[in-house]
């Protein structure tokens, strides 16, 4: 004989208080949704919030130029870092894992612009820092470079 506890059915939560997180395997979270949000629980919108956190960590890392070249673009990544680690924004492992290959694209920045020098020639290797560096607002455009002026020394 059933007891009246057992005979009960359970009484189905309305679908719309509930998280719509949908997991891998195609299972949905059964939290309350939280007040704050249209459609997840507390538990996912702080997972939420840290990946639109990382997306902005990410920008905020960018290079001048996207694409490391030169000297600046590290030094400018650096910087951004510091400001970061330390505000407490990114875990201390993290950073010390991106200032050592700042430090190994500063180390490789003698050989790029050797390399790069020798295939498009010193001129191109001038015009294209002078873009980036109009690029990032930190020079103004000019003209034209001088074709009569010597490449600089670097050391």
């Amino acid at each position: 004989m059933k007891t009246e506890k057992q005979s009960r059915s359970r009484v189905a939560t309305d679908e719309s208080h509930l998280c719509q997180f949908p997991f891998a395997d195609g299972r949905q979270c059964r939290m309350f949704r939280h007040a704050s949000h249209e459609t997840l629980c507390l538990f996912h919108i702080q997972q939420e919030q840290q990946l639109l956190a990382l997306d902005r960590i990410g920008d905020e890392l960018a290079s001048l130029s996207g694409e490391f070249t030169t000297v600046s673009d590290v030094n400018h990544v650096i910087g951004r870092l510091f400001k970061l680690v330390a505000s407490n924004r990114i875990p201390r492992r993290n950073a010390e894992l991106l200032a050592y290959l700042a430090q190994l694209l500063l180390y490789s920045q003698k050989d790029v612009k050797q390399e790069q020098t020798i295939a498009r020639g010193y001129f191109n290797w001038e015009s294209s820092l002078r873009e980036i560096y109009v690029n990032a607002g930190l020079a103004q455009p000019q003209a034209s470079p001088s074709a009569g002026s010597p490449p600089i020394e670097q050391k």
